[in-house]
């Protein structure tokens, strides 16, 4: 078992609808209920490892703090402390990526910036973690096909935009229809309508993956296992429970374990009325991940 975390996730991000504070908390948790006392510290990516993904102009904005068409809307603040952390979470992922491929899977305390372009931020993304670590682990060999599995309340529209045109990752969103963001394409969404339950979700689910874990046959699996579905979640009206958003994980781990392909895990979304629920959900994930994938 590998769980990435830094104490350096957390920036002065002000008063904000983000809960920056629950990467603390689910580290706080696992020490003291899940006995976990051992977590790998992640190095920053480099700027190498950044332009696998991201142009440079926006690479230069970013480091001189510079507000403008591709920073400004992020809706986050915009400091230098703020962007370490988001190369510090790109350096986690990355991280996560190579201990998976060791050792079959990771959890990484942190990441999931799906909304970021390579060109621009938005929705509280300055970097795409994500893309950036499956670019390294596909130059270092580690591994040749990726599944990204995106089971966040908004599309991962910034992963669906930059794998576009690249047939060797396979982006998939299942996702509330109506809400930001502006819709790109990935290789399979499922848009669904506004009150949907845990048992139509996760029927869902039940097809999806099976399907492309058999078709696509990737050789790791990057899960965004969004907080956010939560049905009492501020950002969004889908209404899963936090039963029903275990059980999502589950069968997640389950599919990715029978098929022997190796998972990565990024603890994205969660905008919960009471900040202990989205807690709780991430913890949940991890404790599935233990439960189905192995300590």
């Amino acid at each position: 078992m590998v769980i990435v975390y830094s104490d350096k996730y957390f920036a002065d991000i002000g008063y904000h609808v983000f809960p920056i504070a629950k990467y603390r908390c689910v580290h706080e948790r696992l020490l003291r209920e899940a006995g976990i006392q051992t977590f790998l510290e992640p190095e920053p990516a480099t700027g190498e490892q950044l332009l696998l993904v991201h142009t440079s102009e926006y690479l230069r904005d970013l480091q001189e703090c510079q507000t403008t068409a591709s920073t400004a809307f992020s809706e986050l603040p915009l400091t230098h402390e703020i962007v370490h952390m988001f190369v510090l979470t790109c350096g986690g992922t990355i991280r996560a990526c190579r201990e998976a491929a060791k050792g079959g899977w990771a959890i990484h305390l942190g990441g999931g910036f799906h909304h970021a372009f390579a060109d621009k931020a938005e929705g509280f993304c300055y970097l795409n973690d994500l893309a950036v670590a499956a670019r390294v682990a596909q130059k270092e060999a580690l591994v040749e096909r990726i599944a990204i599995i995106d089971c966040d309340l908004h599309q991962g529209n910034g992963s669906a935009n930059i794998f576009k045109e690249d047939a060797s990752v396979f982006t998939f969103s299942i996702h509330q229809k109506d809400l930001y963001p502006v819709k790109e394409t990935s290789d399979l969404d499922i848009h669904l309508p506004i009150h949907v339950t845990d048992e139509d979700y996760l029927n869902h689910l039940r097809t999806a993956i099976p399907k492309i874990l058999d078709e696509f046959e990737p050789g790791l699996a990057l899960y965004q296992a969004g907080a956010d579905p939560y049905k009492h979640d501020q950002l969004g009206s889908l209404s899963l429970s936090i039963e029903g958003l275990q059980a999502r994980d589950e069968l997640v781990f389950a599919e990715c374990k029978q098929r022997n392909i190796p998972v990565v895990v990024t603890l994205g979304g969660g905008y919960a009325v009471n900040t202990e629920d989205t807690v709780q959900i991430h913890f949940n994930t991890c404790l599935a991940a233990m439960e189905i994938l192995g300590r």
